[in-house]
């Protein structure tokens, strides 16, 4: 009975997908918008069809509240599984030496979009009144981009190999290791027990992994992947490359980053590999069938009732504000130099938080360092950051329409 439950609302959520990327497809927005949108519709605080435990569910764990737990793993489980693919994907179309060639820049991109933000939010939530510990967790929350969001419009578009694109993925990987030091700061001073060397390990260990998968696997793959064709498994090759993305992503998890990183940077080895084309057909394959259920799933969590309270709607309004103004201006000041269509990219594509937020606001509340209220805040701050990037990423992304008269 719970295994039928649970695929029946898999099949809600996957049916819903699909239908909801066909109707955006024909509106010409992304179809991560249509996922994400019908997530908030089907989930648990509009419709219920997805997300709320049915009576037999009940029935077997005698507990609602068990039930919905169970329910809501299974679905994160899925929907986790659903990002780490999509990374890996994103990091098969990307090589290594196209985002060393962007590295300082890159740099300069994640700094900017983690220092200014988390100086907005602190210092908004000192002003209406947060305690310290609140503004702070408030503050963290606006410092990590949620990549996924941005690599599937930027996919959608046909841009990953594009200056931009290299870029935002280099300091989103960047970003990443800055938010989880972030992250680990503020919840040692709130909890009393910061400690500068377990910041400074936790630093190192992060950089090493990256540092050590990119370059390391890079050239073992380039050395022994053709032994690869030996092994009479069936699409062994690609086998092979799913292992070490899942692998390495639990592993990125073990040493402070989040798993998704590991993904990339298994797609980035793999993507030296001489039938890395191959590799890429087969894990669109995979693709399509998982990944809409991140953002299906990612939209389930937000209920659309917060927004009637207009003390909510306006305080989750400024730190939406906030949040986009921080990334766009410091990710947008640290690409001058740059052209100006590349500058508008990489702002806006630095700026969903998604699940990044969720998480902190997660781990802030669970600490007792913020309320019901502010952890409705940053729910917001984070669906509404993922919903308004698509559109104006894709606009961004357009070729420019020629003058009339200007090919004749």
């Amino acid at each position: 009975m719970v295994a039928v439950e649970i695929l029946l609302q898999v099949f809600i959520i996957f049916v819903a997908a699909k239908v909801a990327g066909e109707v955006a497809m024909r509106l010409g927005v992304p179809v991560v918008v249509g996922e994400l949108l019908v997530g908030v519709a089907i989930g648990p605080y509009a419709l219920g069809w997805a997300g709320t435990p049915g009576a037999g569910l009940v029935a077997v764990f005698h507990d609602e509240r068990l039930a919905t737990e169970v329910l809501h793993g299974a679905l994160d489980v899925l929907a986790q599984l659903g990002v780490v693919i999509l990374l890996f994907v994103v990091g098969l179309e990307t090589h290594l030496h196209d985002v060393l060639r962007v590295g300082g820049r890159a740099a300069a991109v994640a700094l900017g979009g983690v220092l200014l933000p988390l100086a907005l939010g602190y210092g908004f939530g000192l002003a209406v009144g947060e305690t310290w510990a609140s503004a702070l967790f408030l503050g963290a929350a606006l410092v990590a981009t949620s990549v996924g969001i941005t690599a599937r419009v930027l996919g959608e578009m046909g841009q990953l190999r594009t200056t931009a694109a290299r870029i935002v993925l280099g300091a989103a990987v960047i970003d990443d290791v800055l938010g989880i030091l972030v992250l680990s700061i503020v919840a040692g001073l709130v909890q009393g027990g910061l400690s500068l060397l377990g910041v400074a390990i936790l630093a190192a260990e992060a950089a090493g992994f990256t540092a050590f998968v990119a370059l390391v696997g890079r050239h073992v793959i380039r050395q022994y992947d053709v032994h690869l064709e030996r092994l009479r498994l069936p699409d062994a090759s690609f086998a092979v490359a799913l292992a070490v993305c899942l692998g390495l992503a639990a592993l990125a998890g073990l040493v402070g980053l989040a798993g998704i990183i590991g993904a990339f940077l298994a797609g980035v080895i793999f993507a030296e590999a001489r039938d890395h084309e191959s590799l890429e057909r087969q894990a669109h394959t995979l693709y399509d069938v998982l990944v809409p259920f991140f953002f299906v799933v990612s939209g389930m969590r937000v209920d659309p009732a917060l927004l009637a309270q207009p003390q909510i709607a306006i305080f989750a309004g400024v730190v939406a504000l906030l949040a986009v103004v921080g990334k766009v201006v410091g990710c947008g000041l640290a690409s001058l130099g740059l052209d100006g269509r590349t500058i508008a990219v990489v702002a806006v594509g630095m700026v969903p938080r998604g699940e990044v937020g969720l998480v902190v606001a997660g781990i802030g509340r669970s600490a007792g360092a913020i309320s019901d209220a502010v952890f409705a805040v940053i729910a917001i701050m984070s669906i509404v950051t993922a919903l308004i990037v698509p559109p104006v990423l894709s606009r961004l992304l357009r070729p420019p329409k020629e003058p009339p008269g200007a090919s004749g």
